[in-house]
C-alpha cells in the first residue's frame, strides 16, 4: 500500500515526522514535497498529492500545511478526492469508517507530532463500513459534477 504525503513550508516538519512514522510501519511513502522550509504554495502540493491518489499510484494520502485548512480546501477541489481535516483520533477513525476519506489533512502548526501519529494510526486501523455510508459518498461524488 503506497501512501502519498505532501506539505507546504508550514507543514514540512510534521510531514517529515509522519513520513518516518509510516516507513517505520513498513509502508511505502511517496513524498511530493516540499523538501525544506522555503515558502511554497499549498495548492501546488495538494494537486501533486491528489494526482497520486486519483491516478491510482497511491491508495490514500496525507497533506499538511500550517493549519491544514488551506491544503484541505485545495485537495477537495480535485474530483475523486475526499479530504478530511482532522485534529483527533476519533475524527480520523470516523472519516474512514463513514466517509471513506482518501486524504487526511493536518495542521503542522496546530497538531503535535505524537497526536499526529496517533491520528494517522487511527485512520489506518479503521475500515470503511459501506452500506448506508456508500449512498452518502455517492451523493458527495454527484456534487462534483
Amino acid at each position: 500500500m503506497a501512501i502519498v504525503i505532501g506539505s507546504d513550508h508550514g507543514g514540512f516538519e510534521l510531514k517529515e515526522v509522519l513520513s518516518a512514522h509510516l516507513k517505520a510501519k513498513g509502508l511505502e511513502v511517496v513524498d511530493v514535497g516540499c523538501y525544506d522550509t522555503n515558502s511554497v504554495d499549498y495548492p501546488d502540493i495538494a494537486a501533486k498529492a491528489c494526482e497520486k491518489v486519483t491516478g491510482g499510484e497511491c491508495e490514500w494520502g496525507i497533506v499538511v500545511c500550517g493549519t491544514g485548512i488551506g491544503i484541505s480546501m485545495a485537495a477537495n477541489k480535485v474530483k475523486g478526492i475526499r479530504c478530511a481535516l482532522v485534529s483527533n483520533e476519533y475524527s480520523a477513525e470516523m472519516t474512514k469508517r463513514h466517509n471513506n476519506a482518501n486524504m487526511l489533512a493536518l495542521g503542522g502548526r496546530v497538531t503535535g507530532p505524537d497526536l499526529a501519529k496517533n491520528i494517522v494510526d487511527a485512520y489506518i486501523k479503521a475500515e470503511f463500513e459501506g452500506g448506508r455510508h456508500q449512498n452518502r459518498i455517492d451523493k458527495i461524488s454527484a456534487l462534483e459534477g
